[in-house]
């Protein structure tokens, strides 16, 4: 009989998403029962903690049980790796924003990755190179548990509805959903090339609500961040519900703080979760490298492209 190949535990005890995976060898990961007890797993939680896990080869090895890797388009990525981006706070020339009037290196507010644009990738494995003393966690709510949580009244209004997302990495331009009041101090040179090519990204929409694919669980599919109305509704009454769902989902008590620490791999499903970012202090660095994983649940379309459905051209 083979031994068991890791053991999962919640990480927090109150907490319905996110598990632990630890003892897992490295070597089995090749394993194909390891492999679909992961995924099986990561279905189920939408987050996985690897701990004790360490080296770029174990990461991407690890990543590409869930997925195709390829390159995040907002990114570099490394040069000898380039499935591997890095995610680099340096005090000398790094993203610095003032967050309710505390410093923070890289602080970024509630979001899905990629929501931006019509394909949204799968998800990612996080991994620290380098760590501050103190902050720098990333921060974790379920869109699942968001929605069971959601009132009825706000269900049944949201259903159908699809939300219009704006590049804009400026977080102080953030309409719904907000947390702190954040003013950008200083724009990294990647993040400036980025913000200089706003117009290459044209506004797309994405499902409110949407089930997820292996279990039919209905998914409060909203990122506070980039989100700028709802189609058909961007007046004020449109406004209002969107900005009551934002501040629902981000005022949710099922928040998971991830506090790093070396030998980490966080695995998290960026259809089903959001995430954020608490920053660093400004004059320590903060160095993760991180993979994508790639995958479309086939929703997202541009708004250019849903006004053509609209007109009747193209029928699906």
């Amino acid at each position: 009989m083979m031994p068991q190949a890791f053991d999962v535990t919640p990480v927090r005890a109150d907490l319905p998403f996110a598990a632990r995976i630890t003892g897992l060898d490295p070597a089995r990961l090749s394993d194909p029962d390891v492999r679909d007890a992961l995924r099986n797993i990561w279905i189920d939680k939408g987050v996985l903690v690897f701990r004790g896990l360490e080296g770029e080869d174990v990461h991407l090895e690890l990543s590409r049980i869930f997925g195709t890797l390829v390159q995040h388009p907002a990114r570099e990525a490394r040069a000898a790796h380039p499935e591997l981006m890095t995610v680099r706070y340096k005090p000398e020339s790094g993203w610095l924003i003032d967050v309710d009037g505390e410093l923070r290196g890289t602080w970024l507010p509630w979001h899905s990755d990629l929501i931006y644009v019509d394909r949204i990738n799968r998800g990612g494995i996080l991994r620290p190179v380098q760590l501050p003393s103190h902050l720098g966690q990333t921060g974790f709510i379920d869109k699942i548990g968001a929605y069971q949580s959601l009132p009825d009244h706000l269900k049944w209004r949201i259903e159908g509805l699809n939300v219009i997302y704006k590049y804009d990495l400026d977080a102080s331009h953030q309409k719904f959903g907000r947390t702190a009041n954040p003013k950008m101090v200083r724009i990294s040179p990647d993040v400036a090339s980025i913000q200089a090519r706003l117009d290459d990204f044209p506004r797309v929409l994405h499902p409110m609500v949407y089930e997820q694919r292996e279990t039919g669980r209905k998914v409060l599919n909203v990122s506070p961040w980039f989100a700028v109305g709802i189609q058909g509704m961007e007046n004020a009454e449109g406004d209002a519900l969107l900005a009551e769902v934002a501040d629902h989902i981000v005022g949710s008590s099922d928040v998971y703080l991830h506090d790093w620490e070396m030998g980490d791999m966080v695995l998290w499903d960026n259809w089903r979760t959001l995430h954020s970012a608490t920053g660093c202090p400004p004059d320590e660095e903060r160095w993760m490298l991180r993979t994508t994983i790639e995958g479309d649940y086939g929703l997202g379309r541009t708004e250019d492209d849903a006004a053509i459905d609209r007109a009747g051209y193209i029928t699906v």
